[in-house]
């Protein structure tokens, strides 16, 4: 529910890293997401949007290699803090009472298509992190929460737990009416407190437990208990699991990447799973988390 396939910064990478070789980088993802699909797995969800370094048409490219899985795409903006430049003087930018632009371009993506294909946006993607609600990622938020309105789709909030961002987020939607069932809130499990947690699915979001394999932020126990307490607790119609990876991405240093030796499409079903169902998480449950709530979360 939450796994990219690159991860790019394409204006500073056509600045610094002349290296990039896009045959053999597809080559690698086709492969890679080839071992996924031959699991068993058949759809993975890709928030890679602005921000990110999206090109879908370099993803249908391996999408098509790779006919077993299906790879459903978002629109939105990625930002931390100020909206990218191409925003800043546009819409409510320039004066506050223009138009937000970005609404016309979220509902064209789920529309009509992305980037001149006829491949449609699946769901919104925004962000907030430490940094908190700053004006540009209110307005990116408010941008798609208004798309979501009006196409139905559903959303997928960057968060960060340890900061309890997921309190701004219910009161942004909340205000402009975006229902939190239409609302995942993502990397939730970053952090192992149940009981935050716990209020956040009460109020009716969706849990993104999907960095497995990103130990440096809370490592596999800490991951993986929380999970199985939120299970006992009766929240297992609550959360996702995933593990944000991806087949490349620029913002790590490659030789960083050894001390990450989890961070994979397959460590859920290879490790995560198994683990959960030591601590007694039900087979039923584990079927929910992987199945169930996806398919929940993109009905409409």
């Amino acid at each position: 529910m939450h796994e990219h396939v690159f991860v790019l910064s394409p204006d500073s990478q056509q600045q610094w890293e002349r290296s990039w070789d896009e045959e053999a980088r597809v080559v690698d993802a086709v492969a890679r997401l080839q071992e996924l699909a031959d699991t068993g797995v058949r759809t993975i969800v890709d928030p890679t949007v602005d921000g990110l370094g999206r090109d879908i048409p370099r993803i249908a490219r391996v999408n098509a290699q790779v006919p077993g899985l299906n790879i459903l795409v978002a629109t939105g903006v990625y930002t931390y803090a100020d909206v990218p430049g191409y925003f800043s003087s546009r819409g409510p930018g320039a004066l506050p009472d223009l138009p937000e632009p970005m609404v016309e371009l979220f509902v064209r993506d789920i529309a009509v298509g992305i980037q001149g294909t006829e491949i449609r946006a699946a769901f919104l993607k925004c962000a907030i992190d430490h940094h908190g609600l700053t004006k540009g990622v209110e307005r990116v938020m408010r941008a798609c929460a208004q798309a979501q309105l009006q196409t139905g789709v559903p959303l997928m909030v960057h968060t960060h737990p340890g900061k309890q961002t997921g309190l701004e987020v219910q009161r942004v939607l909340a205000d402009e009416g975006v229902p939190a069932s239409s609302v995942l809130l993502a990397h939730s499990g970053d952090s192992a407190d149940a009981d935050h947690l716990s209020s956040l699915a009460d109020a009716g979001f969706l849990l993104g437990m999907d960095r497995f394999g990103i130990d440096t932020i809370l490592d596999f126990e800490g991951r993986v208990g929380v999970v199985a307490e939120l299970c006992r607790r009766g929240y297992a119609a609550s959360m996702v699991l995933s593990q944000d990876a991806s087949c490349y991405i620029d913002w790590v240093q490659p030789d960083l990447m050894p001390f990450l030796p989890n961070w994979s499409y397959l460590h859920v079903q290879r490790d995560v799973v198994p683990a959960l169902l030591e601590r007694g998480v039900t087979q039923d449950q584990v079927d929910q988390l992987l199945v169930g709530n996806p398919r929940r979360f993109f009905e409409r």
